[in-house]
């Protein structure tokens, strides 16, 4: 039973991101490789919205059109995930994935996808 445990320990991301709507040829991330590639950048979204990831853990969305901003902090986890806790008091996680075509694409737990730009 411990060899057992120990095995689904090793594999977190396999095993946690099944919980997400991924298609096949989603590739996702460990959580060093997908805090290195978040931690103090900027996201666009397709419809200029954008997700900006302070170094200190920080966390804006900016809405396109001058829609607003909301605040919040960000954590990266295991399962290729990031939870923001709102200053308001929403919560919300998110698959990040590399698609089949290489593209960042975020992938909302309802199973929405949104594509970076480039």
């Amino acid at each position: 039973m411990r060899i057992l445990l120990a095995l689904i320990l090793c594999l977190p991301s396999a095993v946690s991101a099944q919980s997400w709507s991924l298609r096949e040829g989603d590739q996702v991330f460990e959580q060093t490789s997908l805090d290195a590639r978040l931690r103090g950048e900027t996201l666009t979204f397709f419809d200029n919205g954008q997700s900006e990831f302070y170094s200190d853990g920080r966390y804006t969305y900016t809405y396109a059109n001058d829609g607003g901003v909301g605040y919040g902090y960000y954590e990266v986890m295991t399962d290729s995930s990031v939870c923001i806790e709102f200053v308001n008091g929403f919560s919300r996680c998110d698959a990040y994935v590399l698609d089949a075509a290489g593209r960042l694409v975020v992938v909302t737990e309802a199973g929405d996808r949104f594509p970076v730009r480039p």
